[in-house]
């Protein structure tokens, strides 16, 4: 049995883990075998966002593990807590936070940063060279994470494309379901919902994406 960990960045679409890419990933591991086990980072969201109006409240703040523990029914770690050798597969779901609070893109772009213990993480499963699945705009971490070149997608938003190219990654332009492998960093990702109109988009987006990554 593959073991796998989940990285999330929050709960909710604008300003943490997008929730069905989330819940569908969890979802799709499972049903293919394969056992879970979900970290975040212990730190501050970025900003919260009223998810009926879509602005943002000054007065809130959230923290990114709290907040993904909704998610998760409570089962998560810290992810300073994640040790590489008990896990086979690295996984990213998206949504804003991953660009929000996992590291800096939504806010910096090509001069983005991202958080140092999701970092060593990353970096952990590269240099062991194990596989690693990104999903939506989380694929804006691979160049941080792997040597220049490295292949990705988030879809076919251009200018989100031209700041990763300008990262160094190799951004390859694709459909909602495809799945965008780098052979030699075993590094796979997908757009799901920064393409999906709906939520059957995003299920083939995430299945794809499992299915590949446990082959």
């Amino acid at each position: 049995m593959k073991k796998v960990a989940v990285i999330l960045s929050g709960c909710g679409v604008y300003d943490g883990a997008e929730i069905h890419e989330s819940v569908l990933t969890l979802l799709a591991l499972e049903r293919a075998g394969a056992s879970y086990k979900c970290f975040a980072p212990n730190i501050n969201q970025l900003h919260v966002v009223n998810h009926l109006t879509g602005e943002v409240d000054e007065n809130d703040t959230r923290n990114v593990l709290t907040e993904a523990a909704r998610i998760t029914r409570g089962a998560i770690e810290d992810v300073k807590s994640l040790n590489v050798n008990e896990f086979d597969i690295l996984m990213l779901p998206g949504g804003f936070g991953a660009a929000k609070n996992l590291c800096t893109f939504a806010i910096e772009g090509e001069n983005s940063q991202v958080n140092q213990d999701v970092l060593t993480v990353c970096k952990a499963f590269a240099d062991a060279n194990k596989v690693a699945g990104y999903a939506c705009i989380a694929p804006a971490i691979i160049p941080t994470v792997y040597p220049n070149g490295v292949k990705l997608t988030i879809g076919n938003d251009a200018d989100t494309a031209k700041a990763i190219e300008a990262m160094g990654g190799s951004h390859i332009v694709t459909s909602v379901e495809e799945v965008v492998e780098d052979e030699r960093y075993k590094v796979f990702s997908t757009p799901a919902y920064m393409l999906a109109n709906n939520i059957l988009g995003a299920a083939t987006s995430i299945d794809n994406l499992v299915n590949r990554i446990l082959k």
